[in-house]
């Protein structure tokens, strides 16, 4: 290639805005909030503080990641919104169909069934344009799914992304985690009917060896097999919290200085809130690289005004030479 051409491919190269090499060098998957600039800056802020410590009933903006995903208008799974456009949830939550116009991405409320009044609710409640199950989800084997909104979502105080890791190793053991979700409220459903305003609960991360054990001691038998590395675990020691049918899809959060992480995806348990049952939830970490390569942020479409400056850039080197 000619030094003309050259620079002439630089110049588009520039005017199309392709993003440059970091300067550190540093991998794409490294631990680390350096990973959240994938998506949204600045994810996994809060601006309402906690106000309830061991479960109960949130309040508006507390979680404002939190989505729910509703199927012909009812609620089914809870999510979390990634950036703009995309929200993680569960796969599972899909199993009845996969229609997108029967899909609807409520954001920014409370309660997961507004009144029909309430125009806010109408106003943050989006359309479906895509949904994207992980390619070698089976039961609750990679148990996660993608769904891209059809039109772009505005931040506000009760509507902000979560951030997400490529690794969650530094949360291992980590006693001050919590899930949220609109789900049942006792073990078998019972009690008062749904819907619930959203629900929170404070919850210790577990290690999988641990939970390995635990599922091991005698109490009702689970066919899932063994807790592998693509879940992770979260209950109490003395039990009596976890999230439970209905909470599907919904998040696992930590916080590390003032930062909120999405950990995991409520998957599956045995019983809810059992001593030697804690819950399992897909361990988002595993499916960083799908994650960015699915919901990354798109590269820019090329200015009009910088192409031609480009160009003509280009024209003159080349004259010049």
């Amino acid at each position: 290639m000619g030094a003309g051409a050259g620079m002439l491919l630089l110049a588009l190269l520039l005017a199309r805005g392709e993003p440059q090499e970091p300067e550190s060098g540093a991998e794409d998957f490294l631990p680390g909030p350096m990973n959240t600039e994938l998506f949204s800056k600045p994810c996994g802020h809060q601006d309402i503080k906690p106000l309830i410590v061991g479960g109960g009933e949130s309040v508006r903006g507390r979680w404002p990641w939190m989505a729910s995903m509703r199927r012909d208008s009812i609620p089914v799974c809870g999510g979390t919104l990634l950036n703009h456009r995309w929200v993680l949830t569960a796969a599972h939550c899909f199993r009845k169909t996969q229609n997108v116009k029967r899909w609807r991405v409520q954001l920014g409320e409370l309660s997961n069934r507004p009144p029909f009044y309430n125009i806010r609710a109408w106003m943050t409640r989006f359309r479906v344009n895509k949904i994207v199950i992980f390619p070698l989800h089976l039961g609750t084997s990679n148990d996660v799914a993608l769904v891209e909104l059809a039109s772009h979502v505005t931040y506000s105080t009760y509507i902000r992304p979560i951030c997400v890791l490529s690794s969650t190793f530094m949360f291992l053991n980590q006693p001050n985690c919590w899930a949220t979700g609109w789900g049942f409220i006792s073990d078998n459903g019972t009690g008062i009917p749904p819907p619930y305003n959203l629900r929170e609960v404070k919850l210790a991360v577990i290690n999988n060896t641990w939970c390995n054990h635990l599922y091991t001691l005698p109490a009702e038998r689970t066919d899932k097999g063994a807790i592998h590395d693509s879940w992770i675990c979260a209950g109490r020691e003395e039990g009596g919290a976890d999230a439970c049918g209905g909470d599907s899809g919904g998040p696992l959060v930590c916080d590390s200085d003032g930062i909120w992480y999405q950990l995991g995806i409520v998957n599956w348990g045995v019983g809810c809130g059992l001593r030697t049952r804690p819950g399992v939830y897909t361990n988002v970490s595993q499916y960083f690289k799908w994650i960015k390569l699915v919901a990354g942020a798109p590269k820019p479409d090329p200015s009009p005004t910088l192409l031609l400056l480009a160009l003509r850039w280009a024209s003159w080197v080349l004259w010049a030479a």
